[in-house]
């Protein structure tokens, strides 16, 4: 019911040779967290907690010593919040999730095309999302067009990957 965490880039990758599928590019992971929404800040539109209300797995509370009591430290179930307008879950906050991307900071000005994949080789693999250990005071990245990076030997705890479908 949780994510798989605890797996690097390498890791996702031999999992989807395996299984006949892939790992999105960013524009790709992007388009599919946006759930149809274009200009908004996250899955559900531009307000981060509509009503009071958590939409997403993010840190709660005073970070990093004081989470909130009561509020999960770590994954929640895939089905925890609402899907986005595509059905999809957790696609903002949970955890990070590997792209097929090598990670480079002029990601956003690459015009070319409609799905910017960046084979350019580089020391860090892209990664999207962000995690429960995201919290405003210091990462918002959990917004839809936000960007993380990791060297694609590591893994950690709020490190996941989702795939898609080839054709």
């Amino acid at each position: 019911d949780h994510p798989v965490v605890h797996v690097s880039w390498h890791d996702a990758i031999a999992y989807c040779r395996w299984a006949g599928v892939a790992l999105p590019t960013e524009a790709q992971w992007e388009n599919a967290a946006r759930g149809g929404l274009v200009d908004c800040r996250y899955p559900w539109g531009n307000e981060f907690q509509p009503e009071g209300a958590p939409r997403c797995n993010t840190w709660r509370g005073r970070f990093p010593d004081a989470p909130d009591t009561g509020w999960n430290v770590g994954t929640v179930p895939a089905d925890a919040f609402e899907p986005n307008g595509f059905g999809l879950y957790n696609t903002s906050g949970n955890v990070w999730e590997w792209c097929a991307d090598w990670f480079h900071a002029d990601y956003h000005r690459k015009t070319e095309s409609i799905d910017p994949f960046d084979e350019r080789p580089g020391d860090l693999r892209s990664q999207r999302g962000g995690s429960f250990l995201c919290h405003d005071s210091y990462c918002n990245r959990y917004r839809n067009p936000s960007r993380g990076a990791n060297s694609p030997a590591s893994a950690t705890s709020h490190t996941g990957f989702r795939v898609v479908a080839l054709r």
